[in-house]
C-alpha cells in the first residue's frame, strides 16, 4: 500500500494505517525529541504529543513535502514546547525529574550525554535546526520552512550551532584568548 493510500485510510479513521504510517520515522522522531529536550522523560512526552497531534491533524497536511518531514516538524513543535514550558519550573524540579528518569543503553555512553548536555546549551534556535539537520536529516529547504526563515539564516544557525558544539565538547581548541587555533 502506497504512502497516499495509507493517509486516507487514516483520515477515514484507520489506526492501523497510521500505525503503518508512522512506524518508520518513530525512531528519528524519538531522536529529534531526545535531543531536543536532553532527557527521556521529556522526550517521551513530546513524542506521544507528537503522535497525538498528527493524528489529530491529518487533514492539515498537504502532501507538498514527505509525510515523515511533516512528522519530525511536528515532533520538533512538540519538543520545543516542553522546552519552553520547562523554562516556567524551578530548576531543583528539572534535577529532580531528571535524575529520576530511567537511564537506557544510549545514556550510558558517556560521548552520548556529552553532546546531550552540549546540545542542551545551544540558544533554541542553534540546536533545533543542528537537530533537525543531524538527526531528522531534513533539508535546509525543510528547516528554513519550518523555522520560518530564509535558508541562508538556516545555514548560518547550522554552522555556528555547531561551532558552538565542538566549543562546547572540545574546549582545548579555544586558546586563552578565545582564539581558535
Amino acid at each position: 500500500m502506497t504512502e497516499t493510500e495509507l493517509i486516507e485510510r487514516c483520515r477515514a479513521g484507520d489506526r492501523t494505517a497510521f500505525a503503518a504510517l508512522v512506524t518508520p520515522a518513530r525512531t528519528r522522531m524519538w531522536a529529534v525529541c531526545v535531543q531536543i529536550t536532553g532527557n527521556r522523560h521529556d522526550a517521551e512526552d513530546a513524542l506521544q504529543d507528537a503522535l497525538i497531534a498528527a493524528w489529530q491533524n491529518l487533514d492539515k497536511f498537504r502532501g507538498t513535502a514527505q509525510f515523515s518531514s511533516w512528522l519530525y516538524r511536528i515532533a520538533s513543535n512538540a519538543a520545543l514546547a516542553i522546552v519552553r514550558k520547562r523554562r516556567d519550573i524551578p530548576s531543583d524540579e528539572i534535577d529532580l525529574a531528571h535524575s529520576l528518569s530511567t537511564p537506557g543503553p544510549a545514556d550510558r555512553v558517556a560521548d552520548t550525554d556529552a553532546v546531550r548536555t552540549a546540545l542542551a546549551q545551544l540558544p533554541e534556535q542553534f540546536r533545533a535546526a543542528v537537530v533537525l539537520r543531524e538527526y531528522a536529516q531534513l533539508s535546509y529547504a525543510e528547516i528554513a520552512a519550518h523555522q520560518g526563515v530564509p535558508v541562508a539564516t538556516v545555514k548560518s544557525r547550522i554552522n555556528r550551532g555547531r561551532a558552538q558544539l565542538l566549543d562546547l565538547l572540545d574546549p582545548s581548541r579555544l586558546d586563552p584568548d578565545g582564539l581558535v587555533p
